[in-house]
């Protein structure tokens, strides 16, 4: 209900009839997809199926020659199957905010998508999404949030945010992001009070109360292509600092090959403890003509010594896109981990065979 009433809302916020010019658009993304592999779990079959679509309505209306305001509002549903057992089941907003923009601010209130940072397979900055570049719909989660970003010069942008988590505790925080010569820069602080046990970042890496993370990354472009992620993550009990290094150069094959390195170290300290951990990736892509692409993922955890692998054959039209994935992965009885206390799905385990069709409008 009170998602409800912030749809309407928002929505009544269009109904001025002075608008100076007003304009309405839908589109969406529809998704299915087969998934074959040699390591299901006990009483499951060796077949999964899923299926999803988000449709999204928007709304503009101008106010000036150099302001607006825009709201959109998206709902997901999407099932997975096993065999012909339901094995997920899911429908909730997807999106619902609304946004004033001007040439020097933009202010963003609702469920919406927050995501920053240089990195792209180890993600020491995911704090606020679920962005994997091996998923082929691109999709994230959202926050329920207000955003402002202030744009004082071309240079530079400000940012400051409140959120709105599941236990309804606020937190807060600010980043500002700089572009010279020497590159682009960036500087996080957020601030979480909540008292819950929460999983942080890509990783998933548990903090117990309120803490602070502080946060720099930095990029710069030129002969090849490089960017550094660094937080620390501190509260009452325990200090996570993480760092992500990474770079990447296309070579002059073909139609150009882009490769890409990264390196992720984590350290956490709990109590007297310390927990250390350490990621490697590696990515290759190549276009090949215009409309096909293949792209390559290895991901290694030197700490498990556990590899991760992923081949993926994207063929993309106007409107849709074929994708035929290979993925191998370490087996079930490869974790120290009791197997009920593991996903209940076949992705991410053994060798796995999937296609995957999406279609957008």
């Amino acid at each position: 209900m009170k998602n409800f009433l912030n749809i309407v809302f928002f929505i009544s916020l269009f109904s001025n009839p002075t608008a100076k010019a007003q304009s309405f658009s839908t589109k969406g993304q529809f998704w299915a997809s087969g998934l074959t592999g040699n390591d299901a779990p006990s009483g499951q079959s060796t077949f999964e199926s899923s299926m999803g679509y988000i449709p999204t309505f928007s709304l503009s209306r101008d106010l000036s020659d150099f302001s607006f305001f825009d709201f959109e509002w998206a709902y997901r549903f999407d099932r997975a199957y096993s065999g012909d057992s339901l094995l997920h089941k899911n429908e909730s907003h997807h999106r619902y905010w609304v946004r004033y923009s001007s040439e020097k601010l933009e202010a963003r209130l609702g469920l919406q998508k927050i995501v920053f940072g240089p990195s792209f397979v180890l993600r020491s900055l995911s704090w606020f999404d679920t962005i994997d570049l091996r998923d082929p719909t691109g999709q994230t989660d959202g926050v329920e949030a207000i955003r402002l970003r202030w744009f004082p010069s071309n240079s530079l942008s400000i940012w400051s945010w409140v959120i709105n988590n599941d236990q309804d505790t606020l937190s807060y925080g600010s980043r500002v992001e700089l572009s010279n010569s020497a590159g682009e820069w960036g500087l996080t602080y957020h601030q979480d009070p909540s008292k819950s046990l929460q999983p942080i970042g890509q990783i998933g890496i548990p903090v117990s109360g309120s803490h602070n993370r502080l946060a720099i990354d930095y990029r710069y472009d030129g002969f090849i292509g490089f960017w550094n992620e660094s937080a620390l993550i501190s509260s009452d009990r325990s200090e996570i600092i993480m760092a992500t290094v990474g770079a990447d150069y296309t070579l002059p094959i073909a139609s150009g090959i882009l490769v890409m390195a990264e390196y992720m170290s984590i350290s956490n300290k709990i109590d007297s403890d310390e927990l250390t951990q350490s990621y490697t990736a590696l990515m290759a892509s190549m276009p090949l003509g215009m409309v096909h692409q293949l792209m390559f993922i290895s991901q290694f955890d030197l700490e498990e010594n556990h590899s991760y692998n992923y081949l993926r054959w994207s063929s993309t039209y106007d409107h849709y896109s074929l994708n035929f994935i290979l993925s191998i992965s370490p087996k079930r009885t490869d974790y120290n981990i009791p197997n009920e206390l593991l996903p209940n799905s076949l992705a991410g385990f053994g060798t796995g065979l999937q296609f995957m069709f999406i279609y957008n409008h």
